[in-house]
Protein backbone atom coordinates (compact mmCIF):
# COMPACT_ATOMS: atom_id res chain seq x y z
CA UNK A 1 0.00 0.00 0.00
CA UNK A 2 2.92 2.37 0.80
CA UNK A 3 4.47 2.21 -3.06
CA UNK A 4 0.56 3.40 -4.63
CA UNK A 5 1.05 7.36 -3.51
CA UNK A 6 4.63 7.30 -5.02
CA UNK A 7 3.42 5.61 -8.03
CA UNK A 8 0.46 7.78 -8.26
CA UNK A 9 3.37 11.27 -7.59
CA UNK A 10 5.48 10.02 -10.54
CA UNK A 11 3.01 8.61 -13.09
CA UNK A 12 1.83 12.66 -12.18
CA UNK A 13 5.37 14.07 -12.51
CA UNK A 14 5.20 11.89 -16.36
CA UNK A 15 2.41 13.76 -17.64
CA UNK A 16 3.70 16.65 -16.34
CA UNK A 17 6.45 16.86 -18.73
CA UNK A 18 5.70 16.90 -22.59
CA UNK A 19 2.82 19.83 -21.31
CA UNK A 20 5.78 21.83 -19.98
CA UNK A 21 7.36 21.64 -23.27
CA UNK A 22 3.92 22.38 -25.72
CA UNK A 23 3.96 25.49 -23.35
CA UNK A 24 7.47 27.16 -24.28
CA UNK A 25 6.34 26.77 -27.99
CA UNK A 26 5.59 30.09 -29.54
CA UNK A 27 2.77 29.61 -31.99
CA UNK A 28 3.30 32.68 -34.71
CA UNK A 29 0.26 35.18 -35.45
CA UNK A 30 -1.57 35.02 -38.92
CA UNK A 31 0.18 38.65 -39.20
CA UNK A 32 3.75 37.15 -38.04
CA UNK A 33 3.67 34.61 -40.46
CA UNK A 34 2.68 36.67 -43.50
CA UNK A 35 5.76 38.48 -42.60
CA UNK A 36 7.82 35.55 -42.38
CA UNK A 37 6.91 34.27 -45.67
CA UNK A 38 7.59 37.11 -47.13
CA UNK A 39 10.62 37.39 -45.90
CA UNK A 40 11.87 34.19 -47.32
CA UNK A 41 10.56 34.90 -50.38
CA UNK A 42 12.00 37.56 -51.17
CA UNK A 43 15.59 35.79 -50.39
CA UNK A 44 14.07 33.29 -52.98
CA UNK A 45 13.37 34.93 -55.59
CA UNK A 46 16.24 37.15 -55.42
CA UNK A 47 18.41 34.50 -55.37
CA UNK A 48 16.78 32.43 -58.02
CA UNK A 49 14.00 34.75 -59.67
CA UNK A 50 10.50 33.67 -60.27
CA UNK A 51 10.63 30.78 -62.53
CA UNK A 52 12.87 28.94 -60.56
CA UNK A 53 11.63 29.83 -57.43
CA UNK A 54 9.00 27.23 -55.57
CA UNK A 55 6.29 27.47 -53.17
CA UNK A 56 7.37 24.35 -51.62
CA UNK A 57 11.09 25.44 -51.24
CA UNK A 58 9.14 28.78 -49.92
CA UNK A 59 7.09 26.49 -47.41
CA UNK A 60 10.06 24.34 -46.43
CA UNK A 61 12.22 27.39 -45.08
CA UNK A 62 9.70 28.24 -43.10
CA UNK A 63 8.62 24.82 -41.65
CA UNK A 64 5.05 24.93 -42.72
CA UNK A 65 3.07 23.17 -45.00
CA UNK A 66 2.32 24.37 -48.88
CA UNK A 67 -1.35 24.96 -47.82
CA UNK A 68 0.12 27.43 -45.16
CA UNK A 69 1.57 29.51 -48.08
CA UNK A 70 -1.64 28.88 -50.22
CA UNK A 71 -4.12 30.23 -47.52
CA UNK A 72 -2.30 34.15 -47.39
CA UNK A 73 -1.45 34.40 -50.80
CA UNK A 74 -3.33 32.31 -53.15
CA UNK A 75 -0.38 30.67 -54.85
CA UNK A 76 3.24 31.40 -56.15
CA UNK A 77 2.02 35.59 -58.66
CA UNK A 78 0.03 36.57 -55.46
CA UNK A 79 3.65 35.94 -53.24
CA UNK A 80 5.92 37.57 -55.75
CA UNK A 81 3.21 40.02 -56.43
CA UNK A 82 3.39 41.10 -52.99
CA UNK A 83 7.30 41.31 -52.56
CA UNK A 84 7.51 43.17 -55.90
CA UNK A 85 5.04 45.72 -54.43
CA UNK A 86 6.88 46.48 -51.10
CA UNK A 87 9.84 46.78 -52.63
CA UNK A 88 8.53 49.15 -55.18
CA UNK A 89 6.81 51.06 -52.80
CA UNK A 90 9.79 50.97 -50.41
CA UNK A 91 12.75 52.32 -53.63
CA UNK A 92 10.21 55.02 -54.21
CA UNK A 93 9.50 56.45 -51.25
CA UNK A 94 13.31 56.67 -50.48
CA UNK A 95 14.31 58.56 -53.56
CA UNK A 96 10.92 60.98 -53.09
CA UNK A 97 12.13 61.67 -49.58
CA UNK A 98 15.73 62.25 -50.91
CA UNK A 99 14.43 64.91 -53.53
CA UNK A 100 14.64 67.60 -51.40
CA UNK A 101 16.86 70.19 -53.67
CA UNK A 102 16.15 72.71 -55.89
CA UNK A 103 19.60 72.96 -57.54
CA UNK A 104 19.57 70.57 -60.48
CA UNK A 105 23.12 69.63 -59.57
CA UNK A 106 22.00 68.36 -56.06
CA UNK A 107 18.62 66.64 -57.28
CA UNK A 108 20.82 64.31 -59.45
CA UNK A 109 23.48 63.59 -56.33
CA UNK A 110 20.52 63.01 -54.27
CA UNK A 111 18.97 60.62 -56.52
CA UNK A 112 22.20 59.13 -57.16
CA UNK A 113 23.77 58.10 -53.84
CA UNK A 114 19.88 57.06 -53.03
CA UNK A 115 19.68 54.66 -55.47
CA UNK A 116 22.97 53.53 -54.42
CA UNK A 117 22.10 53.56 -50.61
CA UNK A 118 19.58 51.31 -51.39
CA UNK A 119 21.57 48.34 -53.44
CA UNK A 120 23.93 48.14 -50.63
CA UNK A 121 21.16 48.37 -48.15
CA UNK A 122 18.72 46.01 -49.53
CA UNK A 123 20.26 44.59 -52.50
CA UNK A 124 17.42 41.07 -52.06
CA UNK A 125 14.98 43.53 -52.20
CA UNK A 126 16.66 45.16 -55.63
CA UNK A 127 17.45 42.19 -57.39
CA UNK A 128 14.11 41.31 -57.03
CA UNK A 129 13.51 44.43 -58.37
CA UNK A 130 15.49 44.39 -61.46
CA UNK A 131 14.30 40.42 -62.47
CA UNK A 132 12.63 41.03 -64.98
CA UNK A 133 9.46 38.44 -64.45
CA UNK A 134 6.18 38.44 -67.64
CA UNK A 135 3.78 38.46 -64.86
CA UNK A 136 4.41 41.68 -64.01
CA UNK A 137 3.24 44.83 -65.68
CA UNK A 138 4.71 48.43 -66.98
CA UNK A 139 3.18 49.07 -63.10
CA UNK A 140 5.35 46.90 -61.16
CA UNK A 141 9.39 46.81 -61.62
CA UNK A 142 12.27 48.78 -61.29
CA UNK A 143 11.76 50.36 -64.87
CA UNK A 144 8.24 52.06 -63.46
CA UNK A 145 9.88 53.18 -60.15
CA UNK A 146 12.88 54.92 -62.88
CA UNK A 147 9.85 56.61 -64.68
CA UNK A 148 8.06 57.92 -61.98
CA UNK A 149 11.49 59.71 -60.64
CA UNK A 150 12.14 60.91 -63.89
CA UNK A 151 8.56 62.23 -63.79
CA UNK A 152 9.76 64.48 -60.76
CA UNK A 153 12.50 65.14 -62.00
CA UNK A 154 11.19 66.42 -65.08
CA UNK A 155 9.72 69.53 -63.27
CA UNK A 156 12.36 70.53 -61.91
CA UNK A 157 14.50 70.60 -65.23
CA UNK A 158 11.47 71.79 -67.11
CA UNK A 159 11.93 75.50 -65.06
CA UNK A 160 15.71 74.95 -65.19
CA UNK A 161 15.49 74.55 -69.14
CA UNK A 162 12.72 77.82 -69.54
CA UNK A 163 15.02 80.24 -67.43
CA UNK A 164 18.38 79.64 -69.17
CA UNK A 165 16.56 79.96 -72.76
CA UNK A 166 16.18 76.23 -73.60
CA UNK A 167 13.12 74.40 -75.00
CA UNK A 168 11.14 73.42 -71.68
CA UNK A 169 9.14 70.26 -73.55
CA UNK A 170 12.50 68.61 -73.93
CA UNK A 171 12.97 68.60 -69.98
CA UNK A 172 11.21 65.30 -70.11
CA UNK A 173 13.79 63.58 -72.67
CA UNK A 174 16.69 65.04 -70.31
CA UNK A 175 14.83 63.62 -67.20
CA UNK A 176 14.46 59.98 -68.83
CA UNK A 177 18.24 60.13 -70.17
CA UNK A 178 19.83 61.43 -66.71
CA UNK A 179 17.68 58.74 -64.64
CA UNK A 180 18.45 56.29 -66.60
CA UNK A 181 21.84 56.79 -66.81
CA UNK A 182 21.87 56.73 -62.88
CA UNK A 183 19.77 53.37 -63.17
CA UNK A 184 21.86 51.26 -65.38
CA UNK A 185 25.10 52.13 -63.41
CA UNK A 186 23.37 51.20 -60.26
CA UNK A 187 22.54 47.85 -61.71
CA UNK A 188 26.29 47.75 -62.83
CA UNK A 189 27.62 48.35 -59.02
CA UNK A 190 25.64 45.65 -58.24
CA UNK A 191 27.49 43.13 -58.90
CA UNK A 192 31.17 44.87 -58.83
CA UNK A 193 30.82 47.08 -55.31
CA UNK A 194 33.50 49.05 -56.13
CA UNK A 195 34.28 51.95 -56.26
CA UNK A 196 32.60 52.95 -52.94
CA UNK A 197 28.75 54.70 -53.38
CA UNK A 198 29.97 58.22 -52.92
CA UNK A 199 32.58 58.05 -55.60
CA UNK A 200 30.23 56.02 -57.96
CA UNK A 201 27.42 59.31 -57.42
CA UNK A 202 30.37 62.00 -57.74
CA UNK A 203 31.50 60.88 -61.06
CA UNK A 204 27.79 59.83 -62.17
CA UNK A 205 26.62 63.91 -61.37
CA UNK A 206 30.60 64.76 -62.90
CA UNK A 207 29.27 63.28 -66.24
CA UNK A 208 25.76 64.93 -65.88
CA UNK A 209 26.51 68.40 -65.02
CA UNK A 210 29.23 69.22 -66.70
CA UNK A 211 27.39 68.32 -69.76
CA UNK A 212 24.50 69.97 -68.93
CA UNK A 213 26.26 72.82 -68.17
CA UNK A 214 27.25 73.50 -71.42
CA UNK A 215 24.36 72.43 -73.30
CA UNK A 216 23.77 73.60 -76.85
CA UNK A 217 20.10 75.21 -77.10
CA UNK A 218 19.89 73.35 -80.56
CA UNK A 219 22.70 70.38 -80.99
CA UNK A 220 22.95 68.90 -84.29
CA UNK A 221 24.59 65.65 -84.96
CA UNK A 222 28.28 65.85 -86.27
CA UNK A 223 28.73 62.61 -88.47
CA UNK A 224 25.24 62.55 -90.59
CA UNK A 225 24.68 59.82 -93.07
CA UNK A 226 25.31 60.72 -97.00
CA UNK A 227 22.47 59.69 -99.38
CA UNK A 228 23.39 56.80 -101.38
Amino acid sequence: MTEVPGNNASAARRRAVPAAKSSSRVRMSATQRREQLIAIARQIFAERGFDATSIEEVAARAKVSKPVVYEHFGGKEGLYAVVVDREVRSLLDRITNALTAGHPRELLEQAALTLLTYIEEETSGFRVLVRESPLMSATGNFSSVMNDVAHQVEHILGAEFSSRGYDPKLAELYSQALVGMVALTGRWWLEVRKPRKETVAAHLVNLAWNGLSHLEAKPGLITVRKPG
